[in-house]
């Protein structure tokens, strides 16, 4: 009886981990980084952004997730001295002279680090990256950059959210296979200028498989699967104070359908933002952030799922705090990445 149960538990839930394994995100637009390396470096600071997402709140041990990225240039050379950099009173950083005097980056490359802690019922997955990225410019207004991340994962489970006829189960305790460190690697490349971006990038690029029971149990491996994305977005000057930012990003996880997030960014000069997201098969999304100085920025977003779900569940947060050191332009938005 008890391997049994056991035996249920785990192909539930190992089914869901088969299809999509890394979290979601709704705030991405704001931090492309955490989904690819290539954006290490990009901006003339370091960029820290730290977010948590409770995910169908209201649900029982439904996923929360909490990350923390740093990321920052090498050697990157900018001597601005236009309208992009500390701007007369009352002028826009991001209004026409911005977009007249944007130069693409200098070579240069980047380094940073990516902790991701995902929560899901008694399944916890750790992850920690080192990224690499080099960024040169293509054209006078365009740039190119490529990079990688190294790293581990960690999946565990909570025992204690686990519950047997016997209260220690030698075929989830003694398989060998929990709370095992496993090696990773991401990639991707980064177009961008100074009224567009693309990027594509993949995560969990090297196969392996997870056992979370023993052999006698009879229960298929669970396969780790690469995540593919690609992004794109494009920027419109609407006035001198206005502008706004359309996106998309598609996502591949086999053996799912492509899922698509629809974005729209509405700005105000670079003090304020709102937005709103629509993700294919799963629902709607309103954001709205602030940039409190040329130091931190905050940003919140709420999720209304279409799917079954919305039954049981009240929607889903998501906060993220940025923090930029050794910004000494004076710009409350980046340059980059908006």
């Amino acid at each position: 009886m008890k391997k049994f149960a056991g035996t249920i538990f785990f192909y539930t839930v190992l089914t869901t981990v088969t299809a999509q394994q890394k979290p979601q995100y709704t705030q991405y637009i704001l931090n492309n980084y955490i989904l690819n390396p290539a954006l290490t470096g990009i901006e003339n600071y370091f960029d820290v952004k730290a977010s948590h997402r409770h995910q169908w709140v209201g649900l029982q041990d439904a996923p929360v997730t909490t990350y923390l990225t740093v990321q920052g240039p090498i050697g990157k050379k900018d001597d601005r001295t236009t309208a992009t950099s500390v701007p007369p009173p009352g002028e826009n950083p991001r209004g026409r002279a911005y977009w007249e005097n944007y130069t693409a980056a200098q070579p240069h490359s980047g380094i940073g680090l990516v902790v991701v802690d995902d929560h899901t019922g008694p399944l916890n997955n750790f992850e920690a990256y080192a990224t690499y990225a080099y960024h040169i410019g293509i054209s006078p207004k365009t740039s190119i950059a490529a990079g990688f991340g190294l790293g581990i994962t960690d999946i565990s489970i909570d025992r204690n959210k686990l519950f047997f006829e016997t209260p220690v189960d030698p075929a989830v305790y003694n398989s060998g296979q929990i709370n095992k460190i496993r090696p990773d690697f991401n990639a991707g490349l980064w177009l961008y200028s100074v009224d567009f971006f693309a990027g594509v990038s993949a995560q969990q690029i090297i196969p392996q498989k997870v056992v979370f029971a023993d052999k006698e149990v009879g229960l298929q491996q669970s396969q780790l699967t690469p995540h593919i994305f690609a992004t794109a977005g494009y920027r419109f000057l609407v006035d001198e104070n206005f502008n706004v930012l359309p996106s998309v990003m598609m996502k591949y996880v086999s053996p799912l359908p492509l899922q698509f997030d629809f974005n729209l960014k509405l700005q105000y000069q670079d003090i304020a933002w709102i937005g709103a997201s629509f993700r294919t098969y799963d629902g709607f999304a309103a954001m709205l952030g602030v940039n409190i100085s040329s130091t931190v920025n905050i940003g919140y977003s709420y999720d209304l799922t279409t799917s079954r779900l919305n039954t049981v569940s009240n929607g889903t947060h998501e906060i993220l705090v940025g923090f930029l050191i050794g910004n000494k332009y004076g710009d409350t938005c980046p340059k980059n990445v908006w």
